[in-house]
């Protein structure tokens, strides 16, 4: 398999458009590394990210971006593109309205194939993850509010579990919080971003007898 292979796994392990639902029970959270943190009882705000997956000829790479540090929720954290929904969106039609506002990415040029698994913030939202695949690598225009930047990384690294850690913080409650991390060159892929990659990663490839192989093959 190569890139066709990749868009053919995508293709048939990703959740169908059409099953989703605003209101959907989370599958996974930042709660899964942190059983004992206080989750109380909540209304979720649903929200989505775009996942867009670009087929260069080298291999895939996922595009990523640097929040803004004037950002007062988040500042220069590794994000994808995406945000909360607008009242009737859809998590696809939201995901690449915010990839359009933050990147200039042109929905025309984006085919989405899919839905990750619905996941829980510790902040109160509900993140649909919309998986885009690009035929070609697109012309990018990162909006100075909310985006420093706008990078690749490439999809066997995020895709290798050599690559996931679990790395945690001491919170001003005397608290623990763990979460997945993925550093790559002199980004620090961390938080709910990590988690969605390593989920992702977990429906592709997860029943796979050797996952490693499988990764190689499909971004080649």
């Amino acid at each position: 398999m190569s890139l066709g292979g990749l868009k053919s796994r995508l293709i048939e392990r990703l959740r169908s458009i059409d099953d989703w639902a605003p209101d959907a029970p989370a599958v996974y959270s930042d709660f899964d590394l942190n059983p004992g943190a206080l989750r109380g009882e909540r209304a979720l705000k649903p929200a989505a990210v775009l996942t867009p997956i670009v087929a260069r000829p080298e291999g895939a790479g996922v595009i990523l971006t640097r929040r803004s540090d004037a950002l007062a929720s988040h500042g220069g954290q590794i994000a994808f593109p995406g945000g909360r929904l607008d009242s009737g969106e859809t998590a696809v039609q939201a995901a690449l309205r915010e990839a359009n506002e933050e990147v200039a990415l042109d929905p025309a040029s984006v085919e989405i194939l899919g839905l990750g698994d619905p996941y829980e913030t510790g902040t109160g939202f509900l993140i649909t993850p919309v998986i885009g695949w690009l035929e070609t690598p697109p012309s990018l225009t990162p909006s100075p509010d909310e985006v420093a930047e706008v990078f690749e990384t490439p999809w066997d690294f995020l895709m290798d579990p050599a690559n996931h850690r679990r790395d945690f913080y001491d919170a001003d409650e005397g608290l623990r919080r763990w979460f997945w991390a993925m550093p790559w060159n002199e980004r620090y892929i961390w938080g709910v971003t990590a988690g969605l990659l390593k989920r992702l990663r977990d429906r592709l490839y997860g029943d796979e007898a050797a996952p490693g192989l499988a990764i190689d093959e499909d971004a080649a």
